[in-house]
């Protein structure tokens, strides 16, 4: 199961990020999503390769 499925996301992204091969978001991305989704700016600040691109 693709855990990308809690964020309510249109099909064509999930899809989308599924064929990347993403299966789990890290947790910026889960902490991130509520902020992004509701339309506000968002800042991260965190080590390369914790999923600040995708968030």
């Amino acid at each position: 199961m693709n855990a990308f499925t809690q964020f309510d996301l249109t099909k064509p992204l999930f899809n989308a990020i599924e064929d990347l091969g993403f299966t789990n978001p890290t947790p910026l991305q889960e902490k991130a999503f509520s902020a992004v989704r509701s339309g506000r700016d968002l800042v991260g600040i965190a080590q390369t390769g914790t999923g600040k691109t995708l968030a």
